[in-house]
């Protein structure tokens, strides 16, 4: 039974059960395997996140509310039931359209940052990248900020700083710092402390 995860920066992810997808996962995740499931997650949240959530899946007609919550949750988990399927063939055209090369297809649009991803054997797909500056006051910031001090900065300032609990923290560092390709440097200090530091 196909289930799937969905992490704080709202990215979908399909595996083939619940313990593929813990063995894949570092950052903190919901997961859902039902359209009941995804209603009882979601119930909680603020309806933008809804709204962000939707606009950020590929070929989707952006909205800019929903009628109702339960409207919303079934167009999300209809439309999220193709992960992982294969793409269909592109058939080559016998003429020549304007603007195109035969047979070509036409310009896809680069996908969103929080696109839905299927993940094949429990990875995420994902691309190599050079780190880029994190938006300025978000939480990514705040913590390489807190990285790039001589030092670094120990796992219980991170905690007290950004609120987080341990095991958060540690999923970050292994999880959304290496996506957003900051190389973390993970250490014991001098007073035995698990300390974290960007490699320069």
């Amino acid at each position: 039974m196909t289930i799937f995860t969905i992490d704080e920066q709202n990215n979908i992810t399909a595996f083939a059960g619940p313990e593929e997808a813990t063995a894949a996962n570092t950052t903190p995740f919901d997961i859902f395997g039902s359209e009941r499931k995804l209603a009882e997650l979601v119930a909680g949240w603020p309806a933008t996140r809804l709204v962000t959530l939707w606009n950020s899946l590929p070929g989707v007609t952006r909205v800019k509310r929903f009628k109702s919550l339960k409207a919303a949750v079934a167009r999300v988990w209809k439309r999220i039931q193709g992960l992982g399927e294969a793409p269909p063939k592109v058939e080559r055209k016998t003429h020549v359209g304007a603007g195109s090369p035969q047979g070509a297809p036409a310009p896809r649009k680069a996908a969103h940052s929080t696109a839905v991803q299927h993940a094949p054997k429990g990875r995420k797909v994902a691309p190599a990248r050079d780190p880029a500056a994190p938006r300025k006051g978000s939480k990514t910031a705040q913590v390489v900020a807190m990285l790039q001090r001589k030092n670094g900065a120990t796992l219980a300032e991170i905690v007290e700083k950004m609120g987080w609990q341990k095991h958060t923290v540690r999923g970050f560092m292994a999880g959304a710092m290496k996506k957003a390709g900051y190389h973390v440097e993970s250490f014991k200090s001098a007073g035995g402390q698990r300390t974290y530091r960007l490699n320069r």
